[in-house]
């Protein structure tokens, strides 16, 4: 297709071809390489309404990023980096920013099958949500019903989710289907604060607020039955999407080290288009510290997604009259969204190279054959799940090879926001929101009604969209499509 090249607030963007735009390096913005925005017209013109390209930009002027910054479908302006961005620094000259992992590190979803069918379910579906509702705290500050010793958190922040298996919560098959097998190597305790522990301590084992949520949904319809039967899903199946992170605990972690990386500016000689970027050297102490403190908060997060599961399954053995096993309730898989690791990828003109790639608001979507995906689905590639929001469909993917050299393997997270918080608040009524749930036949349960109008799936890009955008791309190639009937919010 012939170049357009157009004007977007402060930026002229060159629309490469019907999925992909891009902002060439601009010397007077500092910029040491390129932005690349993969979205279609309509979403690209949503990111232009907001900070999300200024954000994409600025990040675009740190010290050793490689390639290129990338924007996904569901982008939106984030704290410093937009949320839905992913970005490369090299190992060795560059550095690692804690605002390019955000403050609930390790935000993430993992996905339950069931052999339920939706007719069997539905009879059942007030009491299963109320009793998951009991069974889950959820809300601002809710704290688990697990207490732990200094020694025993501790002792989880190295294990990860291997440590909640070992104490009965789950099985040794629901870390084989894990990113990373739900343990980042390498973390330690020491790098963490006494105020991160006493926040977190007692949330293992919740929700949180916000646009957490756990939702029980059927299965519509499927776009890969090979996939499809791989992973164990199809048609009418009743599955399970938790979403949340690491709650106090990783928001006091990134809390702790945006003053910490802040301070550290001038000792490294960086200067910074925006102070929310702070950073500090990959190789320098206070990185290593903060990779140890975050890795921490990445095994906490994988933990608490772990007990979840584990009251899940509990509950829905109450409800049903059945053992687990009899309910074949299967972890599919656990991927996380906000994360920061190091990676080899090709770099233009340089080959393989050792790169911490920051994904905030960004799935990994690794695709069949590496062996960083599991032996179960390393014919298929990384399973993506890309939630929606509350009354909208989420979507199973797979990783595609062409995510490799287009976007550092990683697709989008979500649908992403267009409307804040305070504003669907203003635009719209708790009766408006839940007589539109109901009009879809969807029961919902929330602790506040605050936490139903934010999260208005209105305040939400088309997640349809987004989706297609990744799979046309070939960054990530649908599954099957599930749409909720049970919704519980933070």
């Amino acid at each position: 297709m012939n170049k357009i090249i157009t004007k977007r607030g402060n930026h002229v963007i060159e629309k490469v071809n019907e999925f992909e735009f891009k902002i060439n390096v601009d010397d007077s913005k500092k910029m040491n390489v390129p932005v690349t925005i993969y979205a279609d017209d309509s979403l690209i013109l949503k990111m232009s309404e907001d900070r999300t390209l200024d954000q994409a930009v600025n990040v675009s002027t740190l010290p050793g990023v490689r390639k290129h910054v990338v924007v996904l479908p569901d982008g939106h302006e984030g704290y410093g980096f937009p949320v839905g961005g992913v970005a490369a620094t090299d190992m060795e000259e560059g550095v690692i920013s804690p605002g390019g992992v955000g403050y609930d590190i390790n935000c993430g979803v993992r996905l339950l099958r069931s052999n339920l069918n939706v007719n069997q379910v539905k009879p059942h579906l007030k009491d299963l949500v109320n009793e998951l509702f009991n069974s889950i705290p959820s809300g601002v500050g809710s704290e688990g019903a697990i207490k732990l010793t200094k020694s025993e958190l501790d002792e989880l922040l190295i294990e990860g989710v291997d440590w909640a298996i070992e104490h009965g919560y789950g099985y040794k098959q629901d870390s084989e289907v894990c990113e990373e097998k739900g343990r980042m190597i390498g973390a330690n305790p020491e790098s963490v604060s006494d105020t991160a522990r006493k926040r977190g301590a007692p949330q293992l084992g919740s929700l949180g607020s916000g646009n957490h949520f756990l939702e029980i949904q059927q299965i519509q319809e499927i776009f890969d039955e090979n996939a499809a039967k791989v992973m164990g899903v199809e048609k009418g199946q009743i599955t399970v999407l938790i979403h949340c992170g690491s709650r106090g605990f990783g928001h006091q972690v990134c809390s702790d080290y945006l003053r910490y990386s802040e301070k550290s500016l001038k000792k490294y000689n960086i200067e910074l288009i925006d102070r929310e970027l702070a950073c500090v050297p990959n190789n320098s102490i206070e990185g290593e510290n903060y990779r140890k403190a975050m890795y921490s908060a990445l095994n906490f997060a994988w933990s608490n997604r772990q007990i979840i599961t584990h009251f899940i399954r509990k509950t829905f053995e109450k409800i049903f009259s059945s053992s687990e096993t009899g309910l074949d309730m299967k972890l599919v898989y656990d991927v996380a969204h906000n994360i920061a690791k190091v990676e080899r990828h090709k770099v233009d003109g340089e080959g393989m190279r050792d790169l911490v790639i920051h994904r905030k608001g960004a799935t990994r979507a690794f695709p069949a054959g590496m062996e960083q995906v599991p032996e179960k689905y390393r014919q298929i590639g990384q399973p993506v799940f890309i939630p929606g929001s509350m009354g909208t469909a989420s979507w199973i993917l797979v990783g595609n090879k062409k995510s490799l050299d287009l976007s550092f393997g990683s697709t989008a997270h979500g649908a992403g926001r267009t409307m804040s918080r305070g504003a669907a608040k203003r635009s719209y009524t708790i009766e408006k929101v839940k007589a539109e749930l109901d009009s879809k036949g969807i029961y919902i349960k929330a602790l506040t009604k605050n936490g139903i109008v934010e999260e208005t799936p209105l305040a939400y890009k088309d997640v349809d969209s987004v989706v297609n955008v990744s799979d046309k791309l070939g960054i990530a190639t649908k599954v099957a499509k599930l749409v909720p009937i049970g919704v519980i919010k933070g």
